[in-house]
């Protein structure tokens, strides 16, 4: 066979998920053709995919030495080296590609993606422009424009832009689910959010199912399959957790990792060790995921991501498991049509709210999510007797709109004096930053009262900044999820506002399901008056601070037993309708 029909065998195997055959396959090349330029590529590609970062990176280099002027082997190279997390080398390669071929769009994309990581969201979002008037009509373009208004807390102009670009490719999949994603974070109205969601349906409801043979036997142990791409330390990650672990005797987790694996990721191992099989799916296209799926046998499929980063619903168009769920990491419905349950509560969507989702529901009360914190959290600390009252918030600052910043001036106009502390990783950003601030003072809360924290290296250092917080102030009209737990766990109270739509109402099902119905405020005025009564009644909040951790524990948040139960059982009887309908001759 001759290296050219090789590689390509190669290529069609690491599509595949047969990426350790790909691997051998381009060696056998290199072996005979040491300076072959376009295995190198290859080779550097799969490498990425296998987590060998810095292997990867090497053999692109060779191919660089090689053919230093050839714009698209520079371009790969960045993009490797931003797998290794080299940022700065990755932007000098990607500029270096367009200083040889200023036409070559793919380097002003790379040289975008290079810049968010390092904080520089206006520059991204510069590269993007400059990539768009290469190459006007690339979606791929434009959804990193809108990700870079996104990364620096722009989230109304994102929603204009994305719109404006879905109105220009209608049937493009990428732009409507980034467009989707970024209509959760602004005050947009709860009913036109809805109606983008379930126009989805749309875009794929002329696409024929094909019925996955499974034997329709509702008492069977089932094969479950777990789609995500943050199978990783991330904030799905902790309440995803217990679902591996409450798995019931005689089903097996298979999971199908969408995002290239971390090396060393403590949780991704955690979650390996505890599935049946682990599929690696990044280099996977819609069709060969869809093939993997339906390989393994998979009964029930879970997917966590919905629309949000990592999220391949075009996999799903053609329903490759009987039985698909959305549930834990994306706050809205999916409008996909192949997808068939919505795991929620009673609280995030109350009865009557089946009209704005095209999943049915399934209600595991009281919370639809269980928390499994960090190993290695610090002991909860009170700040010193003669601090100010300062209040936090460590969720995304993209979260931190017009709706939330009234309720948190009037909360610190209540209490004189009073500080507010927040974190967030866009605050690494100067821009971002000073936009922040001077939307602060716009709504009354002046910078000197303020300070901003862009980044901790460990989980542990970003618990331990609860110790200079009083109370945790939620965001709105989309809440916290892993940081209200978070601060609930360092004893840290958490003030949230009763919402109009799901994502505006997680925090009162946590704190419900915490035995903190006290915290939850269903008006705004209600927010300052609880709010400012914590921050005048230290001995409530050094009580809570000693006790809130072991009453977590005992909490239906944290009780992972029950809670597999509900959301194992929410499994079990989805597939029972299944196969009820199946063997009543449905397809």
């Amino acid at each position: 066979m001759g290296s050219e029909r090789t590689l390509e065998r190669a290529l069609q195997d690491a599509r595949s998920g047969r990426l350790s055959e790909a691997i051998a396959a381009v060696r056998t090349v290199l072996r005979v053709q040491s300076r072959n330029a376009d295995a190198l590529q290859m080779l550097g590609l799969f490498l990425t995919q296998d987590g060998q970062q810095q292997q990867a990176v090497i053999q692109l280099e060779r191919a660089v030495a090689i053919a230093p002027q050839v714009a698209g082997y520079r371009n790969n190279l960045g993009n490797a080296l931003m797998a290794a997390a080299r940022n700065h080398d990755a932007a000098a390669q990607f500029r270096t590609a367009i200083e040889l071929d200023p036409s070559y769009a793919r380097a002003h994309l790379g040289l975008a993606l290079a810049l968010m990581a390092l904080r520089d969201s206006d520059g991204a979002h510069a590269a993007c422009m400059a990539g768009l008037a290469v190459r006007p009509d690339w979606p791929e373009m434009a959804i990193a424009a809108g990700s870079a208004l996104e990364a620096s807390d722009r989230m109304d102009e994102a929603v204009e832009f994305l719109r404006g670009q879905v109105a220009r490719h209608p049937g493009h999949r990428g732009l409507r689910t980034r467009y989707l994603f970024a209509l959760n974070y602004p005050s947009i109205p709860a009913d036109e959010v809805g109606a983008a969601h379930r126009a989805h349906r749309d875009l794929v409801a002329h696409v024929p199912q094909e019925q996955a043979g499974r034997d329709p036997d509702p008492a069977r142990p089932l094969r479950i399959g777990i789609l995500s791409g943050d199978l990783r330390t991330h904030s799905v990650g902790f309440f995803a957790d217990p679902v591996f672990r409450t798995k019931p005797e005689g089903d097996a987790i298979t999971c199908f990792a969408t995002d290239p694996r971390a090396p060393g990721d403590a949780m991704t191992r955690r979650f390996m060790d505890a599935s049946d099989g682990w599929v690696e799916c990044a280099l996977m296209d819609d069709a060969a995921l869809d093939r993997a799926i339906r390989e393994r046998g998979i009964d029930v499929l879970v997917e966590l991501s919905g629309h949000s980063n990592g999220g391949r619903l075009a996999a799903l168009d053609r329903k490759p498991a009987p039985v698909i769920v959305t549930a834990i990491g994306y706050p809205n419905t999916t409008g996909h049509p192949a997808v068939d349950v919505r795991i929620v509560d009673s609280t995030t969507d109350p009865p009557g709210s089946e009209a704005a989702c095209t999943e049915r529901l399934a209600r595991i009360d009281p919370c639809f999510l269980c928390y499994r914190p960090p190993a290695a959290a610090p002991d909860p600390v009170l700040p010193a007797a003669d601090a100010p009252i300062t209040f936090g918030s460590f969720n995304l600052t993209s979260k931190v709109g017009p709706a939330a910043l009234a309720l948190w001036a009037d909360a610190m106009h209540a209490v004189p004096g009073s500080r507010l502390l927040l974190k967030s990783l866009s605050m690494g950003d100067a821009s971002t930053r000073s936009r922040l601030l001077a939307r602060l003072a716009a709504a009354g809360i002046e910078g000197a009262r303020v300070d901003v924290v862009p980044f901790t290296k460990t989980i542990e250092e970003h618990l331990a900044l609860y110790g200079r917080v009083h109370v945790a102030l939620d965001t709105t009209p989309y809440n916290g999820t892993t940081t209200t737990c978070e601060a609930l766990w360092m004893g840290v109270p958490v003030v949230t506002l009763v919402g109009d739509r799901h994502a505006a109402r997680v925090g009162a099902s946590l704190l419900g399901a915490a035995g903190l119905p006290e915290l939850v405020a269903h008006d705004a005025a209600s927010f300052v008056r609880i709010a400012s009564g914590l921050a005048g009644d230290r001995a409530r909040l050094e009580s809570l601070r000693r006790g809130l951790r072991a009453a977590l524990r005992r909490s239906a948040l944290m009780d992972e037993a029950a809670y597999g139960a509900r959301f194992h059982g929410a499994l079990r009887r989805a597939w029972a309708d299944w196969c009820g309908y199946a063997r009543a001759g449905g397809n």
